[in-house]
């Protein structure tokens, strides 16, 4: 995509629009340092861990199990922790914050080796993770707003991610046009890329919202295609140039009405990318333009791993934030392609090295 217009740092538009949010975002400290590639608190020895050495029983709480990204990021930590000898139970909580918060109970009760957390809200979790932890039971959240000591909670670095697709929709757009946003609130992930999206408009005066909706159901990319079907007939051609997906059950949903309506001058730019995603991208003439991204199945992975250091007994950070990438529609071949292969056509999509430990490879190929 030709570069059309001024370039803006990230750096300077998280230091003003985030001034007011958490230390996680202005500090940044040991969550994403320099590169993917190093290693956080590894021990330096290779010897496996007693702790480690019995299998290991993980339970995965999640708020929510909704499309290819949650089962991709579900097959992830599953793949870690079948390498490391364990199991994993996952209880899926399907919206319902009151049942998460009594499966987050259950699995503490089950005297489980470690827990995961996935999403969820603070009030609801809080009172369940410091059980856990007086009962000795590591716990490692991922895109929640915990902030218990002991317990690290990881992140796709959502400022980042909103900036990253945004600024390519500005570049599309050449700083001036008409877009809607699809959004929801009540998750965290989402209440920090609405600080981005803030920003975005004061930097760019030209680009007008006209339209803001979004809903999560169990049924979302179809409630999303509905959505955009009516805002289509509202607005014909000439009206609307993008819309600008918060989350990929909203870009997809917002693809196939596109599509539907033969609208593809209205171009899409999202957040997530999983395969499914990846292939509606790759489409023939898909106004899915961009989406700016994690490997849903890494980001398990890393979650996993940070974890099984903790029950080694190492000393892991607080919070850490996984570099996302931005991934364009005209870097990718013809013929579809898998999120695992994107390091073939994309420099920037490097696996990451997060959470390591020298002990791990050993213990991998004994399993």
């Amino acid at each position: 995509m030709k570069k059309i217009i001024a370039t803006l740092s990230i750096a300077s538009v998280l230091l003003t629009a985030c001034a007011n949010e958490q230390n996680v975002v202005s500090t940044k400290k040991s969550e994403n340092a320099s590169t993917e590639v190093k290693k956080v608190s590894a021990s330096s020895n290779a010897e496996i861990p007693e702790a480690i050495k019995k299998k290991t029983k993980i339970a995965l709480i999640m708020e929510f199990s909704i499309g290819t990204f949650s089962s991709q990021y579900i097959d992830g930590v599953k793949k870690q922790v079948g390498k490391f000898g364990g199991e994993v139970q996952v209880y899926n909580a399907d919206n319902d914050l009151a049942k998460m918060a009594s499966n987050l109970d259950t699995a503490v009760n089950s005297k489980v080796d470690g827990i995961l957390i996935d999403h969820g809200r603070k009030e609801t979790l809080e009172k369940g993770v410091k059980k856990a932890l007086a009962a000795g039971i590591p716990v490692v959240s991922f895109d929640s707003d915990l902030n218990i000591p002991g317990v690290t909670v990881i992140d796709q670095d959502d400022y980042s991610l909103a900036w990253k697709s945004l600024k390519s929709l500005a570049e599309g757009l050449n700083g001036k046009g008409n877009i809607a946003t699809i959004w929801v609130g009540g998750f965290t992930p989402m209440e920090r890329r609405k600080v981005i999206l803030d920003a975005f408009y004061k930097r760019y005066p030209n680009i007008r919202e006209i339209a803001r909706f979004g809903k999560a159901s169990s049924n979302t990319m179809l409630d999303t295609q509905a959505q955009v079907e009516a805002l289509l007939k509202k607005y014909p051609k000439g009206q609307l140039d993008a819309i600008f997906a918060t989350w990929d059950e909203f870009a997809k949903g917002a693809t196939k009405a596109i599509q539907q309506a033969g609208r593809n001058e209205v171009k899409v730019y999202g957040i997530d990318l999983s395969d499914e995603d990846l292939q509606l991208i790759q489409e023939k003439n898909s106004p899915w333009v961009t989406s700016a991204a994690s490997d849903p199945g890494e980001i398990g992975e890393v979650q996993s791993r940070f974890l099984y250091q903790k029950i080694a007994g190492e000393e892991t950070p607080d919070i850490y934030s996984l570099e996302p990438k931005l991934i364009e529609k005209e870097e990718l071949p013809n013929t579809p392609i898998k999120v695992s292969d994107l390091r073939k056509y994309s420099k920037n999509w490097i696996p990451s090295q997060a959470a390591t430990s020298p002990w791990m490879e050993k213990l991998d190929k004994g399993n």
